[in-house]
């Protein structure tokens, strides 16, 4: 099966904002007002091409990132925080599929991982996909109470997605798995605490298992580290979620990548996976 990273710009984010420090209001007051910031990262979003249709995990920023938001009040102590670098339209998702050799109108199936600008900002060139979010982020999402939380759900004020409830893991690894194809090798499971919602995309390749994490962590050695972001909405259940991603790898070969690792695009070309000595050695 044939999978793309595709990069639409890159953000830099607060070192606070990457591994969190402290508790409570303190955690976000830190992320905030932390003047250390990281190098540029990526912003990846994921192209699957599925004998069922083509897929996309996750969409990116738009070429306006940086304009300023007013509303709500705190977005503007948001953005200080969390710059994008973005040249131009050109390298919003839906010019670089037609350079893949795809049409926007190819994709079959849009999933979200969550709704945070930097995974939907790309949503408008997919109005003819089936797009696929869980119940929970959409209902966090969504109205004043969403908008407040920093979801910017004014750009998808059109959006009608399939809400996904997810059923029982049959692999006892997740809390609940969802079986997006009839060939049953693309999942997605629940990976709540960066965001209420939030999920990741599990693809099956029979000797080993790529994850399409979106921000679980900020990349795979903060998984290993355990390390919680800033921002997280409950430190525990991103906590849990890593472990529990963290338990897979030790069950199969895993290639995590998480939206925003800048060796995430190597792992992906190699299939390279999640070390299991370093796991070994973490649970001794």
């Amino acid at each position: 099966m044939l999978m793309h990273a595709i990069s639409t710009g890159k953000v830099k984010i607060t070192q606070n904002w990457q591994v969190g420090r402290g508790s409570g209001a303190l955690r976000l007051i830190n992320t905030l007002v932390d003047s250390r910031f990281t190098d540029w990262l990526p912003i990846y979003c994921w192209v699957i091409e599925h004998p069922e249709g083509l897929i996309v995990v996750d969409t990116g920023i738009p070429a306006n990132a940086n304009d300023p938001i007013w509303f709500p009040p705190h977005m503007r102590i948001l953005q200080r925080a969390a710059p994008f670098q973005i040249a131009s339209g050109e390298e919003e998702i839906g010019p670089q599929l037609k350079r893949l050799g795809f049409s926007s109108d190819d994709v079959r199936w849009l999933l979200l991982t969550h709704l945070h600008q930097d995974h939907d900002g790309g949503i408008q060139y997919f109005r003819n996909a089936e797009v696929l979010i869980s119940r929970t982020e959409w209902q966090a999402a969504s109205g004043f109470k969403g908008r407040m939380g920093g979801y910017l759900n004014q750009r998808w004020s059109w959006l009608k997605p399939k809400l996904i409830d997810f059923p029982p893991d049959h692999e006892g690894i997740f809390s609940g798995r969802f079986t997006l194809t009839e060939r049953g090798d693309v999942h997605l499971v629940p990976t709540p605490g960066h965001s209420a919602g939030h999920l990741s995309v599990i693809v099956d390749e029979g000797t080993h298992q790529v994850i399409f994490a979106g921000d679980t962590s900020y990349t795979q050695d903060l998984l290993l580290a355990h390390s919680v972001d800033g921002v997280a909405v409950d430190a525990a259940a991103e906590l849990d979620s890593q472990q529990r991603i963290l338990t897979l790898a030790q069950a199969v070969p895993t290639i995590y990548l998480p939206s925003h690792d800048p060796d995430a695009e190597r792992r992906l070309a190699q299939r390279d996976p999640v070390p299991v000595i370093t796991l070994m050695q973490q649970s001794a």
